[in-house]
């Protein structure tokens, strides 16, 4: 059955807009996409939510049609809109991924209205396991022009589980020029110096797993069995300390496995935001 998606304006703290892409019916869960994209890459899993959930996509700023973002970033921002549409939606269902996922644990870390969270691949630097020593290599490539060199060094530096990040620069950077000419590669390179700027500031909040916690919302901590093998320590350091969290290693699944949204993933996102609750989430 098709689906039709409605839009409305939600006003950000700022007073710019957040447009909210919404499809489904029943209860609500808020997509904060990974960094690099745009939300049209999760319109897949929204409409395989759709039939048990009212799901919500938006832009982070600086992409697509939403609102410029202010530099020098600090990340402020995608936090205070993440807290607004929150507010406009009533909403206490929220998905992060890799990038998305660092936004959203900083939300509930400031006890916004979260009661559940997942988190797929979330860019979260605990005790220096998530690797970013490739960040000013990359930035320094992108500040020269070369687009393509400076995705290479990004591309490498994440997929630390590919065979391709173990080809020589040279022949990565060929690769990722003929990327550039696809849809999504063009969006990805245009969208290179805010990946930079996240990746820097995810760097800048490494330390203890205990940072974070003061996170009373349910929390599950996913991460594809096909994907970088340093999600899985990271997730559990951070089930360690956060009171309500549990781990999930997603077979067969790489780190875009919720863009493509196989059924077994999505049928895990729902059992977990269906689930009677463990305890219910307290608020100063």
């Amino acid at each position: 059955m098709e689906q039709d998606w409605s839009v409305q304006r939600v006003p950000a703290a700022d007073g710019a807009e957040i447009v909210l892409h919404s499809v489904g019916s029943g209860p609500g869960i808020v997509v904060v996409h990974g960094g690099g994209v745009t939300i049209d890459i999760y319109r897949r899993l929204a409409l395989r939510l759709a039939d048990r959930f009212t799901v919500h996509l938006y832009n982070r700023r600086g992409r697509a049609d939403a609102a410029a973002r202010a530099e020098p970033y600090d990340g402020e921002q995608d936090v205070a809109d993440l807290g607004s549409v929150l507010t406009a939606t009533g909403v206490r269902n929220v998905i992060g991924h890799s990038g998305g996922g660092f936004v959203a644990l900083r939300a509930a870390a400031r006890d916004l209205p979260i009661d559940r969270l997942a988190l797929y691949d979330a860019a979260i630097q605990v005790n220096g396991l998530f690797p970013l020593g490739w960040v000013p290599t990359a930035r320094k490539a992108a500040q020269a022009g070369d687009i393509a060199r400076a995705l290479a060094i990004t591309g490498g530096g994440l997929n630390t589980h590919s065979p391709a990040s173990r080809l020589p620069l040279a022949v990565r950077t060929t690769l990722c020029r003929l990327f550039l000419r696809t849809p999504v590669g063009r969006t990805m390179g245009e969208l290179l110096p805010t990946t930079l700027d996240e990746s820097a500031l995810i760097q800048r909040h490494d330390g203890q797993p205990e940072q974070w916690a003061g996170v009373t919302a349910e929390v599950l901590l996913a991460c594809g069995g096909a994907g970088p093998s340093y999600y899985q320590p990271i997730n559990e350091a951070l089930a360690g300390v956060l009171p309500h969290a549990r781990t999930l290693v997603v077979p067969r699944a790489s780190h875009d496995a919720l863009n493509r949204a196989p059924e077994h993933l999505v049928d895990a996102l729902a059992g977990f935001f269906t689930a009677p609750a463990t305890a219910p989430p307290t608020r100063s």
